[in-house]
This record gives C-alpha cells, sequence and structure tokens, in this order.
C-alpha cells in the first residue's frame, strides 16, 4: 500500500463488473472497479478486499469475483462474517488493503451485520487511511445516508441508516428499476433524505473527501443525477454527464 496516500476517496457504483457469455458463472473487473484500482495510486502489485455480506457471503458470488481477480494484477483477497470472521484481525487486514470492494445484495442486513461486528467503525478508519472505499448496489448505498433499497421485499423502501461517510442520499440502479426514481424523489422532498446522487447501471460516483468531484461511466449514454430540494414542497433532478472510461 502507498504509505503516502492521504486522501480519502469513495467510488460509489451501479456497475464494475462485467458477465461474460457463460452468464452469472463468470466475472470481468469492468471499467469502474478498475478506476478503483488506479485511484489506490499504489506502484505495486494492488491488493484489494472483496466484501459480500450483502449477499450472505454466497460462495458463488465469492468464486466469480476470485475468477475476475485471476485475470487482473492484483492480490485478492476477501473479509467474510459467516458464520465468523475468516480473517483473525479484521482491522489490520482492512488497513492492509488498498482497494475494499462491496458486493450488491440487502444494504439492511450488511448494516446490521457489519455494525455488529464493528465494521462500521473499521471502515471508517480505513478511508482515513487512504484505503478506496467502493462497491455495486449496497456496496455503493452503505456509504452515505441513505437511500432506496429492496432489502425489505420487492416493494422498494427508504434505507436511512447508512455509514454516512457521504452526507449524502444515494440511488442506484436509476435507470433500470423503475422504482428507484420516484421513490428518492419522494424520499428528498420530504427530508427523509437529504441532497442524494444517483446513478445509471454502469455509472459512478467518485468522491474525495465528502465532496462529489466526478461522475464516471463504463457505458456510453449513462447518467448520474443530483436530487434536491426544489423549495416548494418537491424535488428537482439534474442530469450529472459522467466521463466515459475506457473498457
Amino acid at each position: 500500500m502507498s504509505k503516502d496516500r492521504k486522501e480519502r476517496q469513495i467510488l460509489a457504483t451501479s456497475g464494475g463488473l462485467e458477465m461474460t457469455e457463460r452468464g452469472w458463472f463468470e466475472w470481468r473487473f469492468g471499467a469502474l472497479l478498475k478506476y478503483a484500482l488506479e485511484l489506490s495510486g499504489t506502484t505495486s502489485t494492488p491488493r484489494i478486499c472483496f466484501l459480500n455480506t450483502a449477499s450472505g457471503d454466497d460462495d458463488i458470488v465469492l468464486r466469480a469475483l476470485y475468477g475476475a481477480a485471476s485475470h487482473e494484477d492484483v492480490f485478492a483477497t476477501d473479509l467474510q462474517l459467516f458464520n465468523m470472521p475468516n480473517v483473525a484481525d479484521m482491522r489490520a487486514h482492512l488497513l492492509a488493503q488498498d482497494v475494499v470492494w462491496v458486493g450488491g445484495g440487502s444494504v439492511a442486513n450488511l448494516l446490521a451485520l457489519w455494525r455488529l461486528h464493528g465494521l462500521d467503525e473499521l471502515m471508517r478508519e480505513a478511508w482515513e487511511a487512504g484505503v478506496v472505499l467502493s462497491g455495486v448496489s449496497a456496496g455503493s448505498l452503505c456509504w452515505h445516508v441513505g437511500g432506496t433499497t429492496d432489502s425489505f421485499g420487492p416493494e422498494l423502501r427508504p434505507v436511512t441508516n447508512g455509514l454516512a461517510l457521504l452526507p449524502y442520499g444515494n440511488g442506484v440502479h436509476y435507470d433500470s428499476e423503475e422504482q428507484r426514481r420516484p421513490l428518492l424523489h419522494k424520499l428528498v422532498a420530504e427530508g427523509t433524505l437529504p441532497l442524494s446522487f444517483a446513478t445509471d447501471d454502469g455509472v459512478g460516483l467518485h468522491y474525495v473527501g465528502t465532496v462529489l468531484v466526478e461522475a464516471l461511466s463504463e457505458t456510453a449514454g449513462k447518467a448520474a443525477y443530483r436530487v434536491e430540494q426544489d423549495g416548494a414542497g418537491g424535488a428537482v433532478e439534474s442530469r450529472i454527464e459522467p466521463r466515459l472510461l475506457a473498457g
């Protein structure tokens, strides 16, 4: 890990992994995940840790991630919580990483288990130490105040107890799941969520400290969005054009 890295960085995405023609069982790193590795600034082989708490540490997901990592110049590890933590010292393990990648699934379950095991504080410490925090879907929502989630069932509901490293709400899968946009607008309008940023599938948000510095996309034609109160009891959405990353 680069010893002179001091910036606190988060890359919160609705993408980052690509399925091959073999489908669910075979993935490759997408442009967003590769960019997270670049952001680490390491001059040696990047160390990346996968956390799949949101999917219950599913073995199939983990094998697919390691398979994707095998095609990249990275040193990959994982941190599991089921049935017990798989590393003796979670703090040391996280602080030794260049990038932490958090997968999708139930963000509500993720947050509950992370707090139970003290990972909420460890993630803050890793962030402050310069480890790039990244992820997709639940792995995007978790860094924010909250957002919209299917953690409780097919009808989306708000989650408002995110780690709040970033003082914003978050919307994921904004263009592919029809409940996401209207619910985020409603939550921002009524003040349940603060100013929020959302991503279409294939788009990520790069924060330095707590400032959104850039939106990035691995797919042409996609966008990010800023959603805020309009001063009249509603919400207004502004499109943020992302920079298209090379594949």
